[in-house]
């Protein structure tokens, strides 16, 4: 089984990119199912068919799903909601208002997410292809895993016994709605969920994210940003596909100079992601509306090859820390340290090797820190980051 996730900011064409992968998949005897998880849901809209919250046939061996908030809300949430919306009343806000408030942010596309686990577990499918929130909010949901599973090993066991010694005593003492055991039981249930779903995702064997973006500065700057996350929490990007670059054959002077930024922005585009594969896929010429639009985009994109492919395996970076310092190693194949150059400005660093250049964009943790050294290990540079005040302190100590 394989799972794609295709995200990318807001507008770079990423719906209709996963739809046509999930059609091409379906097209190559894969029993495919593409869900959205975006709270503004367009999936229906590039079938141009309707989709219902449950997985329904839209062509031959394809489903799609577009996920019933509410729903998942109640299958995933419905006993923490009931509590916090409890609390709320207690305090004194309306029923409606606490009904409205006891749904935390990002909750909603969280329990979309855990829809992957269903419908992995289900076994009904070959491929499940998701399209996901704009990238942001996907990287906020994709890190909850492992910062969930801090908690249900580090706080959920001291906190439930607490309120099992003290919650009788607190009962007797004040009307304030107290969590028990359902409770307890229902958030456990959600964290192991949670590391169910990080599990699935982050094996490079069966799951990959792909990233979709324009050949514009904006888009690939986020780009960026959201691949070096996606390593740091350890999910694997096995394919960049850059969209609506208008081809060479349109020879209007209007298009000249998008041509141009196109083609310049292309060479940034190669910098920021390799070794991963890159796909360009051409605009248009028409809007990318029903299966035979969505047909010839396939096409366009992936020509004869099997979109259910690994197309790179391994991380390019990885971020690990050891003895306090923070360690960031970027795959460079066939490459020697001759001339290496490193220029920083921000959280975004220029690594020049001959002729070879990366651009990568630094998590907050490394962007506050100082590069120590650098050095290489077989085919990885391996960049080690202290705080300024440790530095000094190695200096007067050599």
């Amino acid at each position: 089984m394989r799972i794609l996730l295709y995200t990318g900011k807001g507008g770079v064409g990423k719906t209709s990119i996963a739809a046509a992968t999930a059609l091409r998949c379906a097209d190559l005897g894969y029993r495919t199912v593409v869900v959205s998880t975006d709270a503004a849901h367009s999936l229906a809209d590039s079938f141009d068919t309707h989709i219902g919250n449950e997985p329904i046939e839209i062509a031959p061996n394809l489903k799609g799903q577009e996920i019933d908030i509410l729903h998942q809300m109640e299958k995933y949430w419905g006993t923490v909601q009931e509590w916090f919306s409890t609390v709320l009343a207690w305090r004194g806000v309306s029923d409606l208002i606490a009904d409205e408030a006891s749904v935390l942010p990002g909750m909603e596309e969280l329990a979309s997410l855990l829809q992957i686990v269903y419908l992995h577990d289900a076994n009904e499918y070959d491929v499940i292809i998701v399209d996901c929130a704009p990238t942001g909010e996907t990287l906020r949901l994709l890190s909850l895993p492992e910062v969930a599973k801090w908690y249900l090993t580090h706080i959920f066991p001291i906190e439930r016994k607490m309120m099992q010694v003290a919650g009788p005593l607190l009962r007797s003492m004040t009307d304030l709605p107290i969590p028990d055991d359902k409770l307890f039981d229902s958030i456990k249930e959600l964290i192991l969920q949670l590391d169910r779903m990080h599990q699935l995702l982050a094996d490079t064997q069966k799951s990959s994210v792909r990233l979709v973006l324009n050949p514009e500065k904006m888009v690939i700057k986020e780009a960026q940003r959201t691949f070096t996350y996606l390593n740091l929490f350890g999910y694997s990007t096995d394919l960049i596909i850059s969209n609506r670059i208008i081809p060479a054959a349109v020879g209007d002077q209007y298009f000249d100079a998008w041509k141009g930024s196109q083609a310049r922005y292309g060479h940034l585009v190669e910098e920021a992601f390799a070794p991963v594969p890159i796909l360009k896929v051409p605009l248009m010429d028409q809007e990318v509306v029903g299966v035979e639009m969505l047909r010839k985009m396939a096409a366009a994109i992936y020509g004869e090859a099997d979109p259910a492919t690994v197309f790179y395996a391994g991380q390019p970076q990885s971020i690990t820390k050891d003895d306090g310092h923070y360690l960031l190693k970027i795959r460079l194949p066939f490459i020697g340290k001759e001339d290496l150059n490193i220029a920083r400005n921000g959280d975004e660093l220029a690594i020049t090797l001959g002729n070879f250049r990366r651009n990568v964009i630094l998590p907050r943790v490394l962007a506050l820190l100082d590069i120590q050294k650098a050095k290489f290990e077989g085919d990885q540079l391996v960049l080690t980051f202290v705080d300024g005040a440790d530095k000094v302190k190695a200096r007067a100590a050599g």
